[in-house]
């Protein structure tokens, strides 16, 4: 399990963007509504290939909490590149990682928090 801060989030979905990999939201959109100062975190659940697009490498596909602005905490998805992935700091203690599993459980998905906020495509 990964942590990340919320400039190291915005730059991973940036990039996820940029190459147009399947699992991403909007930079922008996570700028926006991402707590400045939040603490985030990414679990690698799998590998995925394109296999329609050669010129995208193998890439791992991630769990990600994300901590909001207003408190709250968002489940999605993100597809990161290797070399990417490896860098980010390791949650240090088994404590830590029980922690972020029981945020992870009591989290809602982006989709559902943005229909209950009556907010469609934004992110």
């Amino acid at each position: 399990m990964r942590v990340l801060d919320t400039a190291s989030l915005v730059g991973l979905e940036a990039r996820a963007w940029g190459l147009g990999l399947s699992q991403r939201l909007d930079p922008e959109w996570v700028r926006a509504t991402a707590a400045p100062d939040g603490v985030h975190y990414l679990w690698p659940a799998l590998w995925h290939d394109l296999s329609h697009r050669p010129d995208v490498p193998r890439h791992l596909r991630c769990e990600l909490l994300i901590s909001l602005r207003a408190g709250e905490r968002l489940k999605s998805l993100l597809d990161v590149l290797p070399d990417d992935f490896a860098p980010l700091p390791v949650l240090a203690s088994r404590e830590e990682v029980m922690e972020a599993g029981r945020r992870w459980e009591n989290a809602t998905s982006v989709r559902e928090w943005l229909e209950a906020e009556g907010v469609r495509g934004e992110a």
